[in-house]
């Protein structure tokens, strides 16, 4: 059965989602989310969109993002997923399929307010939801730029959060109650019916429940950045971002006295 063709238009944000291929938890290094965020910023000089939400969790990644034209959406992701599924695999000495078949994504109007402070806080709850941060600052989400009004050097503010009051400190204030308002809603699990019949009579010995490698720790400590830019841009955004950036060794580090 052939591809839907993705439904385009002008003037349109995009929740795009992107997954690791059998959703393995390879987005948990430190020098891989560097990377990644180089490999955003080297996509928007090239095609010039604009990001309004960013969030990097072990296994997949969200955005929200508005191309300059409709037509280059595909473009964007087709050359993010090339260049960093070309990075990792060498990175992590692996093959094959980096990512998980094709990206995910819904548009919407820029106009439509509602949706689009939805689709933030969503994005930005993520680690939340997740049970890797308690609360929504998060070292490679961009909420702290919505909290603490700074500059991450990739991502901006969306229309719709510049209209939540008459000043940015206006702004940051609701959108951070807004945002203490969230409660994730519980995920149904799928059932294949097919399945269940069949192994209807069999005895599955059940598997203990594990955290993710995402969940338990990053391993911060055994890489160091090697290449000044890569890490200048991952600087940046985790400065803007995080709550404690100076807490992550090798990113944020105060200049010396």
């Amino acid at each position: 059965m052939p591809r839907q063709p993705r439904q385009l238009q002008s003037g349109y944000s995009y929740h795009v989602t992107t997954r690791c291929n059998n959703r393995e938890f390879r987005l948990t290094r430190l020098e891989c989310r560097e990377v990644f965020l180089f490999a955003i910023k080297k996509a928007q000089q090239k095609y010039g969109f604009k990001l309004y939400a960013l969030c990097i969790m072990s296994n997949h990644v969200h955005y929200l993002l508005e191309p300059t034209k409709p037509e280059d959406l595909p473009k964007i992701m087709h050359w993010l997923n090339w260049y960093t599924a070309m990075c990792f695999n060498r990175m992590l000495n692996r093959t094959g399929h980096f990512w998980e078949k094709r990206y995910h994504s819904t548009g919407f109007a820029n106009t439509d307010k509602r949706r689009a402070l939805n689709t933030l806080r969503y994005i930005h709850a993520n680690p939340k939801a997740a049970g890797i941060q308690p609360g929504f600052f998060y070292d490679f989400s961009n909420y702290g730029i919505h909290d603490r009004l700074g500059n991450d050097g990739i991502t901006q503010w969306h229309p719709a959060f510049l209209s939540l009051g008459k000043t940015l400190d206006e702004c940051a204030a609701k959108y951070r109650g807004f945002c203490k308002k969230y409660r994730p809603l519980p995920k149904s699990e799928k059932k294949n019916l097919m399945g269940s019949r069949l192994l209807g009579g069999m005895k599955i010995k059940a598997k203990s429940k594990k955290s993710s490698p995402g969940q338990m720790c990053f391993p911060w400590g055994e890489w160091e950045a090697t290449d000044p830019e890569i890490a200048a841009v991952a600087e940046t955004f985790v400065q803007a971002n995080s709550y404690y950036p100076t807490s992550v060794p090798g990113i944020g580090k105060p200049e010396p006295s």
